[in-house]
């Protein structure tokens, strides 16, 4: 494959982080340790900003969502809030000619997705979903060894996620009206693994089980392909597993080690179950930095849709999740309400 990202950058393009969350100091540690430009931090407020800014060593500490598009030094937008605002916030820098890289899942619906790419492609914009495991170096070999046709022809994605997470009813994951759930935290990972392996699937069949508070505890879904092929997803908030991975072929199959979607250990096995192939590259960082290094290879290419992820992908990665969330019974403030109050 070509055009694969490298995971560093000569500094030129400049970073925004909007929000300032646990996975917004994830981000900014990767970008910083990779040479990435880091030129500002903008919250909801001033105080958060900057000692936000104080910790990273980010040169710029606005006070509102708004000052940091509109500042003139930033290129980039990494959209770090939970993902009911991601719509918003997204809007908000695209209509500062801003480029964007939104923390997945990327948005609560598919609409709002389609929202956002509709506006990215009619400015020139780059539009990127944050899924960093796609951008993985031991992600992109596997897409190698598949087209090599080393494991034959792919037959089914087998994929899992499941999590002991926080069991507080107000928590962020519990609570429905900031889209809490495993699907939309949790479930997006496999469910874009098997877009990612298999593409769009002509069915889905789902099952769950839901908490208190009216979020999905666990889903189940089974994804069919037109040539018969099947995806296995599920994931899980209140219990945890090893979360490994298969594709499995009719010459073989690719064992994916814990846990698949972080930088980790592959094996290729053929059918007598004789080791073909085993992977193991150790990733600087935690990993971050190789979505970042798409996005600017983007950027500095004038191109607005790689092949890794294209947008028009994660628009239809979020169809599947609402054909999920429709046959499970669960739905969202967005799924009517057409605008979102900002948060970090």
């Amino acid at each position: 494959m070509t055009n694969q990202p490298t995971g560093t950058s000569d500094g030129r393009i400049r970073w925004g982080i909007l929000g300032t969350g646990f996975i917004a100091g994830l981000q900014t540690q990767d970008l910083i340790k990779n040479g990435f430009t880091v030129q500002a931090v903008g919250s909801r407020t001033l105080d958060s900003s900057q000692a936000f800014a104080e910790e990273y060593g980010v040169a710029t500490a606005h006070g509102s969502y708004e000052d940091l598009v509109a500042d003139p030094l930033v290129d980039v937008v990494y959209i770090a809030t939970p993902h009911p605002f991601h719509h918003a916030n997204a809007l908000l820098a695209l209509n500062a000619g801003k480029h964007v890289l939104v923390e997945k899942s990327f948005t609560m619906n598919a609409r709002e997705a389609q929202d956002v790419v509709d506006l990215a492609e009619s400015k020139g914009l780059v539009a990127l979903e944050a899924m960093w495991s796609r951008f993985l170096p031991h992600m992109i070999r596997i897409r190698a060894i598949i087209e090599e046709g080393t494991i034959g022809e792919v037959r089914k994605v087998v994929a899992s996620h499941n999590q002991s997470l926080p069991k507080d009813p107000a928590h962020r994951l519990n609570d429905p009206a900031l889209g809490g759930g495993a699907l939309l935290d949790l479930g997006i990972y496999p469910v874009s693994f098997a877009f990612d392996i298999l593409g769009t699937p002509e069915t889905i069949r789902a099952s769950a089980s839901m908490t208190a508070t009216g979020v999905d505890r666990q889903t189940a879904a089974i994804f069919e392909y037109v040539g018969g092929q099947q995806a296995i997803v599920d994931c899980e908030l209140d219990a945890a597993s090893a979360n490994r991975a298969m594709v499995i072929g009719t010459e073989g199959w690719i064992d994916i080690e814990s846990t698949w979607y972080n930088p980790t250990p592959f094996t290729v096995h053929a059918l007598d179950g004789s080791v073909v192939e085993r992977y193991e590259q150790p990733v600087d960082s935690r990993g971050m930095q190789y979505q970042a290094a798409e996005l600017e290879r983007l950027v500095r290419e004038g191109v607005t849709s790689g092949t890794i992820l294209p947008p028009r992908e994660s628009v239809a990665v979020m169809a599947a999740m609402d054909d999920i969330r429709r046959q499970i019974g669960l739905s969202y403030d967005a799924d009517s309400t057409p605008d979102e109050t900002p948060h970090d």
